[in-house]
């Protein structure tokens, strides 16, 4: 399971209005443990764009990025991960408007 150490979040404009919802930018800092196949000495964050609209809430995309070098790392979430960021993402993206690091204590 993934632990979410902190992260940020903005809500991101559509300057052509023609996407319907709202998309939101998660970054993910995450702790993966040193035997995990995901880990890295430089640490891992995890980019989520959220989309919220009338009709549903949804992860639009998602890539698991190393920290220091901002290399894209091929791994997917799986089932029970995507469940539980898509629900850390309906909680949290509302408090893009204080768009600061938010550490967690978990």
């Amino acid at each position: 399971m993934l632990k979410i150490e902190s992260y940020t979040v903005e809500k991101l404009e559509d300057p052509f209005g023609i996407l319907s919802g709202d998309r939101y930018e998660f970054f993910l800092e995450l702790d993966v443990p040193e035997d995990d196949e995901l880990y890295s000495e430089n640490g891992v964050m995890l980019r989520v764009i959220f989309m919220k609209d009338e009709e549903k809430e949804q992860i639009s995309k998602y890539e698991f990025i190393e920290n220091d070098t901002k290399n894209v790392l091929d791994f997917e979430l799986e089932e029970d991960e995507e469940i539980a960021v898509l629900t850390f993402c309906r909680e949290h993206y509302e408090e893009e408007e204080d768009s600061a690091i938010e550490n967690l204590d978990n």
